[in-house]
């Protein structure tokens, strides 16, 4: 800011025979007072930079603090439902397990009962048939009884008529 204001005053800065020094014209009484009054606001700009500085490192150490605690949340959050999805899917599995365990033996069950069926059907018919050659036979014993003993005793035609 002051080689602006010394521009201003139309002041020239010169070489001297120091390589890389500026020196400057002394400047008048009131011209010292600018420039230490010019010196105060530098400061007093650079103190404001400094704290505008401190406070945007603050809120960003802030935001950052923040962010970190919100994605150890959401990590720990992705872990929960990995683990919950995990502990989801050994229960289906396992159930699943058990629901085919039953359906194998309700199948099991089934075909045994069919055996068991087809095995008194076929009871069952052999049963009929006997019982119809039981009967034929029956019939067949009935009419040879009524042959041999209508033929030999006439009066027992009578009898058995009122018998049958």
């Amino acid at each position: 800011m002051s080689l602006i204001w010394m521009a201003q005053r139309g002041s020239r800065a010169t070489v001297g025979g120091d390589e890389g020094v500026l020196s400057f014209p002394s400047p008048a009484p009131d011209k010292g007072a600018t420039a230490l009054d010019l010196v105060h606001q530098a400061a007093d700009v650079f103190r404001d930079m400094e704290k505008r500085a401190r406070e945007t490192e603050a809120r960003a150490h802030s935001l950052c603090t923040s962010a970190l605690e919100r994605l150890r949340l959401a990590e720990a959050r992705a872990e929960a439902a990995e683990r919950a999805q995990h502990e989801f899917t050994v229960t289906t599995e396992r159930k699943l397990q058990d629901a085919c365990r039953a359906l194998e033996q309700a199948q099991c069950c089934i075909e045994a009962q069919k055996d068991k069926l087809t095995a008194v059907e076929l009871r069952a018919e052999v049963a009929e048939t006997e019982a119809r050659q039981a009967k034929e036979a029956l019939a067949l014993v009935e009419e040879a009884i009524r042959k041999r003993l209508l033929c030999a005793n006439p009066r027992a035609d009578g009898r058995l008529a009122t018998v049958a």
